[in-house]
């Protein structure tokens, strides 16, 4: 007859499977992502500032990060990124491509509207940094030739530049491709802007269908 305090010891020791692992990966994320926005949402580092900074929205740990400029009305009236007409055209996209909205996470490099934009372009990238560690992508999708400069003006060890080349991936780290393309928010009242956002971006549905189950 079996032991039932050895059969115990014996649960207790075993290691823990892939699926333990990814929730305690994904609980430290959320837990780090809430501490950075509680820090952007009381920021005073740029003068003449009029409104709260946005914070970013989606899956912490996600697969895909996404990255704009810099916030729109409806993003800032409701203090998350990528809240809006912008937010609802990505997940049309995305759905269309077949790609899990659940697994993407949006941010703006500059947090604040209406400020300083050299000021802005200094102080707020340290944050965007800290969300790309906490989110740790496998795909980086930038949007725009100004989130782009700014990216690579604020490159950290490990980064290497990139180059404005709208629907082709690029290795930002040995870990995550870049995938540039024109900022949606630019896109949604021009048909020929549309027509070229949806040309790059779709390149996500490629490296999704490419990307390994693990």
């Amino acid at each position: 007859m079996s032991d039932p305090n050895r059969e115990s010891d014996r649960q207790q020791e075993s290691p823990l499977g892939a699926d333990d692992i990814y929730r305690k990966l994904e609980e430290r994320a959320i837990a780090e992502s809430n501490g950075l926005n509680q820090r952007v949402a009381h920021c005073q580092k740029c003068r003449g500032k009029e409104f709260l900074p946005v914070v970013g929205s989606g899956h912490p740990y996600g697969d895909v990060l996404l990255l704009k400029y810099q916030p729109r009305y409806l993003e800032v009236s409701e203090g998350v990124a990528f809240f809006g007409r912008g937010g609802g055209a990505i997940l049309k996209s995305v759905q269309r491509l077949g790609v899990d909205p659940l697994l993407l996470y949006g941010t703006n490099i500059v947090k604040c509207p209406e400020i300083d934009q050299s000021e802005a372009e200094d102080n707020c990238p340290v944050y965007f940094l800290e969300e790309f560690q906490i989110t740790q992508p496998k795909l980086l999708v930038v949007m725009g030739e100004k989130t782009l400069r700014v990216l690579n003006r604020h490159r950290i060890a490990g980064m290497n530049e990139l180059t404005w080349t709208p629907g082709e991936l690029q290795d930002l780290t040995p870990f995550c491709q870049v995938l540039v393309t024109p900022n949606v928010d630019d896109s949604l009242d021009d048909k020929e802007a549309k027509q070229n956002f949806w040309k790059a971006f779709r390149t996500m549905g490629k490296w999704h269908k490419d990307e390994p189950p693990y």
